[in-house]
């Protein structure tokens, strides 16, 4: 039930059956929060590679248009055939969007853990955050320390939970250091402060020479470039000096992998005492978390029999972590959000501006350095 008066703008996605993409923007009701819940006045919600994903499908935005006025843009855009297939489960359902987001507690439901966030400015994970209000359960909040603002608290959760859910996962399945793709991202920014604060060698592997230096200025030490000639050379010197046999690779598709895994059999047979036609009995794992290049992995097989090419997502590894493992890592994030977890973002824009075809063109490339934040009360 919505309170009277109370609603506010939400951004959606729609994908018709027909083979059309719509954004736009809806206004919707806010309900009343129940015992456990609270309502958020949302002030910050960053835009995701995982958003991107489940904002624009697999349209083609070459064939993008826009219609509508300043204040409520609405765009469409073709998705092409051959991906509708891949599409069919979300065909003709307007979806909300937006993984994260933090903003002010306004209203709250009956119960004590409710009363006390009243007021407080709180980070939200649970999606359709792309809204002016959120009504959301109090355990999908975590009131942000005193002196934290929105946009500071606003991406606590997926990239610093995923930064850590990748050294988690190193430890678990007892590897000592660990390999990162398109590393000078946000998210390997977090993951070079969380290895340098932790003592766990890291090799961040980039592709252009700006993005090097970006992570050297941060105290990187192991940073190789893939368009370098020396690439192979470079990376397997790296694998060798820290013994890295895991892999987190946001790109996905390509050659990059089966480098990764030739690579790291090579550093590890520098120190072989005897041949082996089967290579090294060392397991050496490649997890694709990302699709930067949505093509085929391209695996030339040097690498032995000891290794593993497979897919890692958050939420089923915060499943395997469990109720105890999660907090654990909430704690940390908490204390760490301005420094370690810090998030810095190029563009802040309102509700209308995101579906700003300039900007849409912006956020979808996914480049590196361009982080968008929304802001669902700025005017414009």
């Amino acid at each position: 039930m919505a309170s009277e008066g109370e609603t506010g703008l939400q951004l959606r996605s729609l994908i018709k059956s027909s083979g059309e993409l719509e954004i736009s923007l809806a206004e919707v009701p806010t309900p009343d929060p129940g015992p456990d819940e609270v309502v958020v006045r949302i002030e910050a919600t960053p835009i995701n590679p995982s958003d991107i994903g489940l904002l624009i499908g697999a349209a083609d935005l070459t064939t993008a248009k826009t219609s509508g006025g300043k204040e409520r843009p609405a765009i469409t855009a073709k998705v092409p055939q051959a991906a509708m297939t891949a599409m069919a489960a979300r065909l003709d359902q307007s979806m909300p969007v937006g993984n994260e987001g933090a903003g002010v507690v306004i209203r709250t439901g009956s119960s004590d853990a409710a009363k006390a966030l009243m007021g407080k400015t709180v980070s939200m994970i649970g999606g359709a955050m792309y809204a002016q209000y959120r009504c959301i359960k109090v355990s999908d909040c975590m009131a942000l320390p005193a002196g934290t603002t929105a946009a500071e608290g606003a991406s606590w959760f997926v990239n610093p939970f995923t930064a850590l859910g990748m050294t988690e996962t190193m430890r678990r399945e007892g590897h000592k250091a660990l390999v990162h793709t398109a590393a000078a991202s946000n998210l390997g920014q977090m993951l070079n402060k969380i290895c340098l604060k932790d003592g766990i060698p890291l090799v961040n592997i980039v592709r252009k020479p700006e993005q090097a230096e970006i992570l050297r200025k941060i105290g990187a030490k192991y940073v190789v470039d893939s368009s370098s000639p020396s690439f192979v050379d470079d990376l397997t010197n790296a694998l060798h000096v820290t013994g890295a046999t895991l892999a987190f690779d946001a790109i996905g598709g390509g050659k990059l992998a089966g480098q990764i895994l030739n690579c790291m059999e090579a550093a590890i047979n520098r120190d072989a005492k005897a041949y082996s036609r089967y290579g090294s009995n060392v397991h050496k794992q490649v997890y694709v978390y990302g699709s930067l290049d949505p093509g085929p992995i391209e695996l030339h097989r040097g690498f032995g029999m000891a290794w593993g090419v497979g897919g890692w997502l958050l939420f089923p590894f915060l499943m395997k972590i469990g109720p105890d493992g999660i907090q654990k890592l909430r704690g940390r994030v908490a204390s760490e959000l301005k420094t370690t977890f810090a998030s810095h973002y190029t563009k802040t824009v309102s509700l209308s501006e995101a579906l700003d075809l300039s900007n849409v063109d912006l956020y979808a490339k996914r480049a590196t350095g361009e982080k968008f934040l929304i802001n669902p009360h700025k005017a414009g």
